[in-house]
């Protein structure tokens, strides 16, 4: 359903049954893996007018990465990592 490069792609999809016997699918939670788990390649001070899609693809050639950065920074909301000038983010292998 995701495609590799995904934050959901290993998620499962589980399914639930209304009372009125309609048929919901969801995807299960998706926690935060820890942040100590990835190894970090560099580090980027935020600056002003800083976005996370245009530092991912400078980083790893891909914008649509943007998550890898959240989850080395433990950051459930991707702005949050750019709202704060001087900021250091770590960027992660791919």
């Amino acid at each position: 359903m995701f495609s590799i490069s995904s934050r959901y792609h290993d998620i499962k999809i589980a399914t639930r049954q209304t009372l009125s016997n309609q048929t919901i699918s969801y995807l299960q939670r998706r926690f935060l893996p820890s942040s100590q788990r990835f190894e970090i390649i560099e580090e980027h001070l935020v600056n002003e007018g800083d976005r996370l899609d245009n530092i991912t693809a400078n980083y790893l050639n891909n914008p649509e990465l943007f998550w890898h950065l959240c989850d080395a920074n433990n950051a459930m909301h991707p702005n949050e990592l750019t709202a704060q000038i001087g900021r250091q983010l770590r960027i992660p292998l791919p």
